[in-house]
C-alpha cells in the first residue's frame, strides 16, 4: 500500500481508526526528503496493520497550525484518533517502528 496523502478533508476520517503514522513535511525540506523512502518502506511492511500518511504543510496550512507544527519533519502517531507519540527531525526507521508498536 502506498503512503496516503492527507488533506483537511480526509484527515480526521483516516486517523479515527487504528494506528496511523503521519509525517508532516515540505518539499523544500532536506531531512523530509531523507525519510521519504523510509515512509514508503513502512507503508509496504505495515500494509493492513497501520496506515502510513503524509501532510504537506505548505498545502495544508490549517492542519499544520492545528497540530502546532514548528519543526519538520514532525512525525505523529495516532491510535484510534488520539496522539500516542511524536518525534521531530529525521528519525530512524527503528524509531518509527517503535512509535507504531
Amino acid at each position: 500500500m502506498a503512503v496516503i496523502h492527507l488533506t483537511k478533508d480526509n484527515f480526521d476520517e483516516v486517523i479515527s481508526k487504528g494506528t496511523v503514522l503521519v509525517d508532516f513535511w515540505a518539499a523544500w525540506c532536506g531531512p523530509c526528503q531523507m525519510i521519504a523512502p523510509i515512509m514508503e518502506e513502512l507503508s509496504d511492511e505495515y500494509d493492513g496493520k497501520a496506515v502510513i500518511a503524509k501532510v504537506d504543510i505548505d498545502r495544508e496550512v490549517e492542519l499544520a497550525s492545528r497540530f502546532k507544527i514548528r519543526l519538520i519533519p514532525t512525525i505523529i502517531c495516532f491510535k484510534d484518533g488520539e496522539i500516542s507519540s511524536k518525534a521531530y527531525g529525521a528519525e530512524s526507521k527503528e524509531h518509527m517502528i517503535e512509535m507504531i508498536s
